[in-house]
């Protein structure tokens, strides 16, 4: 059985307006990435809803998602540790607070 992934048409069922035309990708532009000193992340260390498992986040990044992962591969490797990118969020595996922290200012990122 092939798991084919369904459009989201974001309610819209039936319209019976002539001229209505839905467009899907309208939703899917990504913004541009904003300078660095314009950026304001904030660091966030999480264990609930993740099976007890501490997970650091990094909430509030601007941008495309490319630099977005740019960014979680450069702190992934200053604090040794795995992660990822997944909704919008900067995940790194552990309590890394404090590294993460220093690794986005050294980087010239506003945290809190």
């Amino acid at each position: 059985m092939s798991k084919k992934k369904k459009q989201k048409y974001d309610g819209v069922v039936y319209s019976t307006d002539e001229n209505f035309t839905y467009s899907a990708f309208d939703s899917l532009v990504e913004p541009d990435t904003l300078p660095i000193e314009k950026q304001r992340l904030r660091i966030v260390y999480e264990k609930k809803g993740r099976n007890g498992k501490p997970v650091t986040l990094i909430k509030g990044f601007v941008g495309k998602k490319d630099d977005k992962e740019n960014l979680a591969k450069i702190i992934k490797q200053n604090c040794g540790v795995g992660g990822g990118v997944k909704d919008d969020e900067i995940l790194i595996q552990g309590n890394s607070v404090d590294k993460v922290k220093n690794v986005l200012q050294s980087l010239g990122y506003k945290t809190s």
